[in-house]
């Protein structure tokens, strides 16, 4: 009989689902129709009966379903029974859940009969700790369709496989194979030897073995002392007697298995050069020639080499500054002690050593011992710090260039509203004006690059599904690539939802697209991909640390020309750009690498020249209890570039730059309003001082010299609590949030702002 009667389609799925509501169907169904002659409106009582009647169909049919399902299982069992019902080995079947639903006879005979119970209950009185590993192998038969480990038992050890027979139908079957390795010949073997599976698990070990170890635990970190092992080195055994140093072969068999034989040698002494392989340090014997005399295995390995004969200390190490020969006689002769920071130049990965030389008196001659210890965590650390340093210090720069540059920006704006003001479109400086306008606009722009790089922007997340957002910005997408170049998207189909700000992850997507588009000039395609990534331990890479968790990872794929390894650690810099001169301004990767950190994401690179180059965004994945605990940040006016209708009110504007005070004052002084200007706080305070003085609003910027726009502000609505305040600052809101949530009836706007916008947050404040 065909496994496939089980496999279940979209509406069978669902009528599984909603099995176990069944009753609560059946029974609103009849409530409803009940109902239905209850209600004094004949249309909602044939509406209730419509609908009580549908909910008993899908009660029938769910329990039609339900019925055929089970059939089909019980069909599923008989067949399977037939096979495997005389079957020597133990075997049972499972559900998704593990749950047995049957058991041949060899099975009800070894485990006294266990249908209904869970098969890791049944296994747990033979071996510790069985659920995982069920788990694992339910999980890769689910995948490839079978899977089988070998697994030890308190007495021998058996093979456990699983075969997947339906969609959620198991056929598990325990294979007793405790004798095999003595089946082999090995009991008669008088030289100690242990039998591994390709998992490194113990399957047999010759009595001559077990007179040195005794009757224990054959797991083989019980065994070996020093694992992992290796062939050809001496290693230690846990012997009855202490420890026992046996030289190591290994080999392979037909069968996958490994055969591991343990030679017996006298034990070092450690006043012997002979005791180095035993010493758990790494160590070398270093002639005064600067020649590797002699090398333990910890040395070999950390060096990854497997022999240092005929070897000098130059030639497994690289890096440090002067003639090996010079630093070796410089030691001989206790010229020099300080320990020296080398590279490992064998290693595949940047290994990075802490090599300490120290003179000894040897037999004949002075010698010299090198002992090394692995300093690539601190370098890496180093490396790290440095780069962060130098990142803030860049994005500190940034900030205050930006923030410079967004009080020019507003003034050179504002004032061009002022003169658009006075010209209709037919005067000939009307187009003239307008490209100022443009310009200063597409300068703020750059600007706010700037702030994105050094993650002083203003954010305003919310939920979003990634997909709707991709599928929006498809066209836009599909427009900047161009013709020659295909664009494909890739999702996962249970993408969790992130919390972002939409506008800044479009702008991020967009400049990464781009980058991709430009970097295949004769054509190729982009693809994006969106997927789930859970990690349950910490992701450690290009020296990042992505906290385990829930993530949604964005992937950029390209198929261009690729980035050299040298400038992959700054791309990212601003004003860094591969392009020739006059194709970009260097902030694109830049900008979308502060956007993803100010976002809390992490984003990493990875390209081969000539064959492409691959962008790897992880997002934190949005869930109820994230959400309650973000804070309500105060509200950002968003103006509408309109013109605002007369007010009236008394404005006191705090502005230390000159240039956007008049701007300002100008502004709201030409729609009706009373302003009084102060260039400082301090001259606020003193203005404010007259009691008499009526004053409906503030307009304050943050930073300034002396006293800031917050602290001012604090004190002076200790004597007048009803004024309302506007705060402007060409850095981000969430660089005094904490200060502005402490201020009522205030709001941010941020520069440069325009004329109107200035005008309607003032009218939408005082009205």
């Amino acid at each position: 009989m065909s496994v496939g009667v089980l496999k279940a389609g979209k509406f069978t799925k669902l009528a599984q689902r909603l099995s176990p509501n069944l009753l609560k169907i059946g029974l609103s169904g009849v409530l409803f129709c009940f109902a239905s002659v209850m209600f004094p409106h004949p249309q909602l009582g044939l509406m209730a009966l419509g609908f009580g009647a549908v909910m008993l169909w899908v009660a029938l049919i769910i329990l039609c379903i339900e019925w055929r399902h089970k059939a089909l299982r019980k069909r599923v069992f008989a067949s399977i029974a037939g096979f495997v019902e005389h079957d020597a080995v133990p075997s049972f079947t499972t559900d998704a859940d593990g749950i047995i639903g049957y058991e041949n006879t060899a099975a009800v005979k070894r485990f006294d009969g266990r249908t209904g119970q869970s098969l890791h209950t049944a296994l747990e009185t033979f071996f510790a700790a069985p659920k995982a590993m069920l788990a694992r192998m339910q999980s890769r038969a689910l995948a490839k369709g079978a899977d089988s480990e070998d697994v030890i038992l308190r007495q021998g050890h058996m093979r456990l496989s699983v075969n997947l027979v339906g969609e959620d139908v198991f056929l598990w079957r325990l294979e007793d194979i405790a004798d095999r390795g003595t089946a082999s010949g090995i009991a008669d073997i008088e030289i100690p030897m242990l039998t591994l599976s390709k998992t490194g698990t113990t399957l047999a070990v010759n009595d001559a073995l077990k007179r040195i170890i005794g009757p224990r635990d054959v797991q083989l970190d019980r065994i070996v002392n020093d694992l992992p092992l290796r062939s050809g080195d001496v290693h230690v055994l846990a012997g009855l007697e202490g420890r026992v140093y046996a030289r190591t072969a290994i080999f392979d068999t037909d069968a996958g298995h490994r055969e591991v034989y343990f030679i017996p040698e006298t034990a070092p002494n450690v006043n012997d050069w002979d005791a180095f392989d035993a010493l758990p340090v790494a160590l070398l014997r270093i002639g005064l020639d600067g020649s590797i005399l002699q090398s333990n295995r910890p040395a070999r390995e950390i060096l990854a080499v497997t022999q240092t004969e005929e070897m000098g200390l130059g030639d497994v190490v690289e890096g440090l500054g002067r003639s090996v020969v010079d630093w070796v006689s410089d030691v001989a002769l206790g010229r020099a002690r300080k320990p020296e920071f080398v590279r490992a130049s064998h290693s595949k990965n940047d290994t990075f050593l802490q090599v300490s030389l120290n003179r000894i008196e040897g037999k004949d001659a002075v010698e010299l011992i090198a002992v090394l210890s692995d300093a690539t965590e601190l370098k890496s650390l180093e490396a790290q710090f440095v780069q962060s340093q130098k990142m803030q210090a860049i994005g500190q720069l940034a900030g205050g260039v930006a923030h410079d540059f967004n009080n020019l920006l507003t003034a050179i704006s504002g004032h061009c509203d002022l003169l658009l003001l006075r010209h209709d479109r037919a005067d000939p400086d009307y187009g003239d004006l307008v490209q100022i306008h443009q310009n200063a606009n597409r300068a703020a722009s750059l600007v706010g690059q700037l702030l994105a790089f050094s993650r002083k922007q203003t954010l305003k997340p919310e939920v979003i599904d990634l997909r709707d957002t991709l599928a929006d910005l498809t066209h836009l997408l599909n427009r900047l690539v161009g013709e020659k170049v295909t664009l494909t998207l890739a999702h996962d189909i249970g993408l969790l939802p992130i919390r972002v700000d939409k506008r800044q992850l479009e702008q991020v997507i967009m400049n990464l697209v781009v980058n991709a588009r430009d970097a295949m000039a004769t054509g190729g395609e982009v693809k994006i991909e969106t997927r789930n990534e859970i990690l349950t331990t910490p992701y450690v890479r290009d020296r990042a640390a992505v906290p385990e968790g829930e993530y949604v990872m964005v992937k950029v794929t390209d198929q261009g020309v690729g980035i050299p390894p040298e400038r992959l650690q700054k791309i990212f810099e601003p004003f860094f750009t591969t392009k020739r001169t006059g194709e970009g301004t260097g902030l694109g990767l830049s900008t979308v690498y502060g956007i993803i950190k100010q976002t809390g994401g992490f984003i990493f690179v990875d390209s081969v020249v000539g064959s492409g180059t691959s962008f790897s965004i992880y997002l934190p994945a949005h869930t109820a209890q994230a959400e309650a605990i973000v804070e309500t940040l105060p509200p950002v006016i968003e103006a509408q570039a309109s013109h605002s209708e007369r007010g009236s009110g008394v404005v006191l504007l705090v502005e230390d730059e000159a240039p956007v005070r008049a701007f300002a004052s100008r502004a709201l002084r030409m729609r009706g309003y009373t302003v009084l200007e102060a260039d400082c706080a301090e001259e606020a305070l003193e203005t404010l001082s007259d009691p008499n003085l009526q004053v409906d609003l503030f307009v304050s910027d943050v930073i300034m010299p002396g006293m800031d726009g917050p602290t001012w502000v604090s004190e002076a609505l200790k004597l007048r609590p009803n004024v309302k305040v506007v705060f402007v600052s060409g850095y981000a809101e969430d660089h005094f949030t904490e200060q502005q949530a402490r201020i009522p009836n205030s709001v941010f706007l941020p520069k440069p702002f325009s004329l109107s916008e200035l005008t309607t947050t003032v009218q939408e404040q005082l009205h």
